[in-house]
């Protein structure tokens, strides 16, 4: 099992979560905690670029994310997604859900 990593910082007024590594079942539960911590308190980017898998559990959680995010008043964007993040969210039928974004400088 690869890890996962994950860096979140502020930049430009939103908070840009930057994640790298596979978002499974067995890691989807640290991504959950950024994510949620996040989108209750602020306007949050989530880098992508970087990601090897996204399975449904990683899927579950941006839903649940985008939900809570729109709940509090805040946006939620989805930044550089890698080919794998691109086609998980396609093949489900999410991808219209989100928006994404090229660099953080166009949230």
């Amino acid at each position: 099992m690869t890890q996962l990593d994950i860096d979140v910082r502020r930049e430009g007024g939103a908070d840009l979560i930057l994640v790298s590594g596979p978002v499974n079942s067995y890691t989807f539960s640290e991504f959950q905690e950024k994510v949620y911590k996040s989108v209750l308190s602020s306007d949050t980017i989530v880098d992508m670029s970087k990601v090897s898998t996204l399975s449904s559990a990683g899927i579950g959680v941006l839903m649940a994310a985008l939900d809570e995010a729109e709940a509090a008043g805040h946006r939620l964007a989805i930044c550089r997604p890698s080919e794998i993040v691109s086609l998980a969210l396609e093949s489900t039928g999410f991808q219209e859900r989100f928006p994404v974004i090229a660099s953080p400088k166009d949230f």
